[in-house]
């Protein structure tokens, strides 16, 4: 109960904050004027006039300016721009409002989570570790694991874009890019998945991975991580449930049967855990299926 109501009280902040970030930017459209200004020189009669003289040298940068209610943004004549801090902050709060469904599944961590949750099942532990030691390890996990893809998307879109040298739409697709791979090579072998999505589309054949849309490569990526993580699960409650069946039939046979068998047999299962080295196998074994 104390975690549910941890959940909902962050998702309402989400919600909040981003209805506040909404109800700035229509208050600045709607009661702020816009103005651009040329920065191209004028000499003359054409400056009194307002037009562009065509004596402009070529140290003229050539760009426009313009004001949106205090968000500041500048385009130049080569189709590129840059954003001020206000729409900078904006962009970064929109964001972080999508972070978690981003993180959730379009990374490492939903294959990661799920075997960790079948792994405490399977250990009978029931709540050890708790869950907020179970996320933030597959929390850190997904970092060290994407830390390639997000380093790339940094390289490719968020620096350039923060430089100017290339529009919010370029960056956009320059950063989903790294994803669209990540999400590829962890299906291959798993085409039946992005068939499925295909046919449900309507999209009868594709060539090249290009041609696949992110719309029906996202959900056919999280079929794909949730089959791998269910396969992995199985095989982790091999060696726990045998024990189950060994301790279970032990005291079938010394007429203990009101002896709940999970009592004795969750001592044994953390012995060979333990005694196996069971984190470092699962976890290792676990990452290298990304590599």
């Amino acid at each position: 109960m104390k975690g549910l109501f941890t959940k909902k009280k962050i998702l309402k902040a989400i919600v909040f904050g981003f209805l506040v970030s909404l109800m700035c930017v229509l208050t600045f459209i709607n009661h702020a004027p816009v103005s651009v200004n040329a920065t191209d020189t004028v000499t003359g009669d054409s400056a009194s006039e307002g037009i562009p003289s065509n004596d402009a040298t070529d140290s003229d940068p050539g760009y426009l300016e313009g004001d949106l209610g205090g968000l500041t943004f500048r385009f130049d004549s080569d189709g590129t721009g840059s954003l001020s801090a206000t729409l900078q902050i904006l962009l970064i709060l929109t964001v972080i409002t999508l972070a978690p469904s981003i993180l959730i599944m379009l990374t490492s961590f939903t294959r990661i989570i799920i075997v960790m949750h079948f792994l405490r099942t399977a250990l009978g532990t029931q709540t050890t570790p708790p869950n907020q030691v179970l996320i933030g390890l597959s929390l850190f996990l997904t970092v060290f694991i994407m830390a390639p893809v997000f380093n790339r998307i940094n390289t490719e879109a968020v620096r350039p874009l923060s430089n100017g040298d290339i529009g919010v739409e370029e960056a956009f697709e320059k950063g989903l890019e790294p994803i669209r791979e990540f999400m590829f090579e962890q299906m291959d072998g798993s085409e039946k998945d992005l068939r499925l999505f295909l046919d449900i589309a309507g999209i009868e054949s594709v060539e090249t991975r290009d041609e696949v849309p992110t719309r029906v490569l996202i959900p056919a990526f999280i079929l794909s991580e949730l089959r791998i993580a269910f396969i992995i699960g199985f095989l982790i409650y091999i060696p726990f449930l045998i024990i189950d069946m060994v301790v279970s039939s032990t005291l079938m046979s010394m007429g203990m049967m009101m002896l709940p068998p999970t009592t004795i047999s969750m001592p044994f299962k953390i012995l060979l855990f333990v005694l196996a080295d069971g984190w470092d196998l699962i976890i290792g074994q676990l990452v290298r299926t990304f590599y």
